[in-house]
């Protein structure tokens, strides 16, 4: 959340109290346009719970399109990474990351795999046949 100063430019908006650390309270709301003012307590939504680095990582995530490889190039790192980040912005938003899916154990061997991508790429085996054997099928 960010506020425009005299100067035009957008501060950051504090969201803790800089005397006790517990979350501030928005409790008026006014119109540079009207000059209406109201008062009450508001409250931010939930990205205003997430930090500079969350904020930045959620800006690269929606600038990728939800494309994780795409986050991997732009940040310039690995797919756990990625995915542990976006994990801690879920967490920091007030929600529970869904578990992880349990990974498929690896049926086929490095060097199984070549020989049937080589069987493949030979035409010995069809793709049908290659995919059912890296399954282990």
């Amino acid at each position: 959340m960010f506020e425009e100063n005299e100067g035009g430019a957008l501060n950051p908006v504090l969201q803790l109290c800089p005397v006790c650390g517990e979350m501030l309270t928005v409790t008026e709301l006014h119109c540079r346009s009207c000059d209406t003012t109201i008062h009450g307590h508001f409250q931010f939504g939930r990205l205003a719970q997430l930090n500079a680095d969350h904020l930045q990582f959620v800006e690269t995530f929606l600038q990728s399109e939800g494309k994780i490889k795409a986050v991997e190039a732009r940040l310039g790192i690995s797919y756990p990474t990625v995915r542990a980040r976006l994990r801690d912005v879920i967490t920091a938003m007030g929600f529970t990351p869904e578990p992880d899916a349990p990974e498929e154990p690896d049926s086929a061997s490095e060097a199984d795999r070549r020989r049937i991508l080589e069987d493949l790429a030979s035409g010995n085996i069809s793709s049908d046949e290659a995919i059912a054997l890296l399954r282990g099928s």
